[in-house]
């Protein structure tokens, strides 16, 4: 089933896919453009990715989610979309207490402040024509959030109600929203994590632990192409539901969490990181 369009019946629909240099949003940003959406991808620094580590089919422009300027000038540049998927961010990782209030303030502009001021400006166009479709990804860690990224967690967890309020503001307009929830995927992002630890910290035997146990998780674990197909799957659904799980056994995991005391699931958590 193609995906819905806004756009003329002789253009192509046109999506906008943030973070689509690597990882999910790259797998997620060539599978709309061999799908035959006009698709604009966006990169920190479109200049400095390789030619080889482009994204087939796809135009890249500048956005840094931590510049309210930046997000202005990529609405602007990629005018009206039929499509917006959220995908781009920052992970991190640390005790608390040793993340510098700084790097906290940084995460959540790129996965939260960031996100919504991109969304809020791509929302007129698509009311003005009778549709569109906002994806968000977001993470499976705001269902089961893990040690030594509370502050990631917690910025995950912000999405799940932003998309949960606005699906009911924009649904009168034909405007669909909705949110995927990943669990482990095979992307690479431990190598990009943003990681904080004092000298001689006494977190440090923990914080050792989790990280080769994620390491592990996410170095077995499917690859964005599952993610992009389900991305999909909810533009090529009239009613897409709120919240959609890739990867893994999420869906399962966030059945049995409603059956389970919060404190059991707090313990599964930490069972599975070794705590």
């Amino acid at each position: 089933m193609a995906a819905s369009s806004t756009s003329s019946s002789d253009a192509a629909p046109v999506a906008l896919v943030t973070g689509a240099s690597r990882g999910i949003g790259r797998a997620v940003a060539e599978l709309l453009a061999a799908r035959g959406h006009r698709v604009i991808g966006t990169s920190r620094d479109p200049d400095g990715v390789p030619p080889a580590e482009r994204p087939a089919g796809v135009d890249l422009v500048a956005l840094d989610l931590e510049d309210r300027e930046s997000v202005r000038r990529c609405a602007a540049e990629a005018g009206p979309v039929d499509v917006l998927v959220s995908n781009a961010g920052r992970s991190q990782m640390g005790a608390l207490e040793e993340v510098p209030g700084e790097a906290v303030e940084r995460l959540f502009a790129a996965n939260v402040l960031g996100p919504v001021e991109l969304i809020r400006l791509c929302l007129p166009a698509m009311r003005e024509r009778g549709g569109g479709t906002v994806v968000v990804i977001g993470s499976l860690m705001a269902e089961f959030p893990v040690p030594f990224q509370s502050a990631y967690a917690a910025s995950k967890l912000a999405l799940q109600g932003f998309v949960g309020s606005l699906r009911t503001e924009v649904r009168p307009f034909g405007v669909r929203v909705a949110l995927v929830e990943p669990g482990d995927i095979r992307t690479g992002i431990q190598d990009h994590v943003e990681r904080f630890e004092a000298e001689w910290s006494p977190y440090a035997p923990a914080l050792a632990l989790v990280s080769r146990r994620a390491r592990a998780a996410v170095a077995s674990a499917e690859p964005p192409a599952v993610v992009a197909e389900k991305v999909w799957s909810i533009m090529s659904t009239k009613r897409p539901a709120p919240v959609h799980f890739a990867g893994g056994d999420g869906a399962a995991l966030a059945f049995a969490k409603r059956l389970l005391p919060r404190v059991a699931v707090e313990r599964l958590v930490a069972r599975r990181y070794g705590l």
